[in-house]
């Protein structure tokens, strides 16, 4: 478990960005003595010292938490994590009567799918910020396709070891890099907004289990969490889409008829000048 959780909160520390750029190594940093020429310390404050920052408004940053980038952006994470943990929640049984693998290997191949997952939060890291769309769009492609797979050559053991480990990596990138892109959406709620997405993912990561175990329940079989969350892999990138052209309709001016022609006075037609 120790190697599941850790990649989770190493991309969480990942995916905060940072608000300035941290000092070279082996250089130490000190406060002037001296104000900078043109500036005036204000009053109550040390010369050389800069004031206090302001303290977050819960008010300020709850409205600020409501932009649609955001909540989009916590709805993608959502559905990919719920679809992660739908699947590794019923990995055990899927492994042991689908694909036949002996209980004696379930612990090798959780481990797998944790080796996986700190590749793709390896990936993301490096990714996330210089091309956080192509990784968004191509991966979640990617995602899509490996969970058909795994569900199509769940019966065969050396797909499905591979499967693990591919789809655990791609998991895990997505996920790490829509943390990112939150964080980056909720500037303005600096103290809330890791909460938010850590909630929204931890809500996905409960919906998607309930989800699956449904549909075992109904008689579907221990495939079902696969087509689960493939279904709620495939469910992002629609909602990603309907988001888009709700923005632009929301953008497109209300009359687009043209500008408005100029009214025809009724009165009398100035005189011509001979």
């Amino acid at each position: 478990m120790a190697l599941i959780t850790l990649p989770a909160v190493v991309a969480v520390a990942r995916a905060v960005p940072a608000h300035s750029p941290a000092p070279a190594h082996g250089t130490v940093t000190a406060p002037s003595p001296v104000p900078e020429q043109g500036t005036v310390p204000k009053q109550g404050t040390a010369p050389g010292r800069s004031p206090a920052p302001a303290r977050p408004r819960a008010r300020t940053e709850l409205r600020a938490l409501r932009a649609p980038r955001l909540l989009v952006t916590l709805l993608l994470g959502a559905l990919v994590n719920g679809a992660t943990f739908c699947v590794f929640t019923y990995l055990e049984p899927l492994a042991t009567h689908v694909t036949g693998i002996a209980d004696t290997w379930i612990p090798a191949l959780l481990a797998l799918f944790g080796l996986g997952s700190s590749v793709g939060v390896a990936l993301g890291g490096r990714l996330a910020d210089s091309r956080p769309v192509p990784l968004l769009a191509g991966g979640t492609v990617a995602l899509l396709a490996g969970w058909v797979v795994f569900a199509l050559t769940a019966g065969n053991p050396v797909a499905a070891v591979v499967c693990v480990f591919v789809q655990g990596a791609l998991s895990f990138a997505v996920g790490s890099t829509l943390i990112s892109q939150a964080m980056y959406a909720a500037t303005r709620a600096p103290t809330l907004a890791g909460g938010f997405a850590t909630a929204a993912f931890n809500l996905g990561a409960a919906l998607g289990p309930w989800v699956g175990g449904r549909a075992i329940s109904a008689g579907f079989g221990y495939r079902s969490p696969l087509w689960v969350g493939a279904f709620l892999v495939a469910l992002a990138p629609a909602t990603a889409a309907m988001a888009r052209v709700a923005v632009r309709r929301a953008r497109e001016p209300a009359c687009t008829a043209g500008p408005p022609r100029p009214s025809r006075g009724r009165g009398r037609r100035p005189a011509r000048r001979r």
